[in-house]
């Protein structure tokens, strides 16, 4: 998303990315791959799926592409899998030679690249025979409960925030668009389902203060607020959260994924 810095690896993980891991283990299992095969993870931030294809699908080797350098640099320091291999690359021009990998996923990448359609594309040609192609995307419109009620006590507040608001921005957060971005690349057998995980905080501070790391659109929106706006968010929203009698706030999350085929 234009306007959005990803480069603090720390920050993202407290912010959001501590939930890509249930997501990308429900995604790689739904995927059902035998073993030894060549993967591909473009846009592979901070290695999440990168770590569930080691530990769950007994690859021959993956090779994690992204944009970020602070991201990539994450990804070695996290992962030391000597099958795994990390490259700063661009999704739409993927440093990879044509037809040398077996499975090429994207995980939670397709809204972050200009031309989503050009990084599907990618994929396909990156893919041997037989080949699949598969990825995951947040469900910004309506299934990020986290995110969703953020953004509506800030719009409430400040209707011109809606024009920061990832449920209104992204292109591609629902199955059909998913569908279609696949089918456009020539790819076949062609399917998409739906992933829901829980996202529970601790209390209302492990909800609000992860906002407030500068990594992704609701911080940055945060960051660019006076001290006086944030305090009178904050209020709203803690009104707004359902919390349980242990002062914990459980959520939900839902992730559109789609795979495909080279015939």
């Amino acid at each position: 998303m234009s306007g959005t810095q990803w480069s603090n690896a720390a920050a993202y993980e407290r912010y959001v990315g501590r939930w890509s891991l249930p997501v990308a283990e429900a995604f790689v299992a739904a995927l059902g791959t035998s073993s030894g095969l060549d993967w591909l993870d473009a846009g592979c931030g901070t290695g999440a799926l990168t770590e569930v294809i080691l530990t769950t699908a007994n690859p021959g080797r993956v090779t994690g592409v992204d944009k970020s350098e602070g991201y990539v640099a994450h990804a070695r320091d996290r992962i030391g899998d000597h099958r795994a291999e990390f490259r700063v690359g661009d999704a739409q021009n993927l440093p990879i030679g044509d037809a040398s990998i077996d499975v090429a996923v994207g995980g939670l990448m397709l809204n972050f690249v200009p031309d989503p359609g050009a990084a599907v594309a990618e994929l396909r040609r990156v893919l041997r025979p037989e080949g699949i192609a598969a990825a995951y995307v947040w469900d910004y419109a309506e299934g990020m409960a986290m995110m969703r009620t953020f953004w509506d006590a800030a719009i409430e507040l400040d209707p011109a925030a809606a024009a920061r608001d990832e449920g209104r921005r992204t292109t591609v957060c629902d199955p059909d668009t998913l569908r279609d971005l696949w089918r456009d690349a020539d790819l076949t057998d062609v399917s998409t389902d739906a992933i829901t995980v829980h996202t529970v905080f601790r209390d209302f501070d492990d909800y609000w203060t992860p906002l407030l790391g500068g990594q992704g659109s609701v911080p940055g929106y945060l960051a660019s607020l006076p001290a006086p706006h944030q305090a009178r968010l904050r209020d709203l929203i803690a009104t707004r959260l359902p919390v349980e009698e242990d002062g914990s706030i459980r959520l939900t999350a839902r992730a559109w994924t789609v795979r495909g085929r080279v015939a």
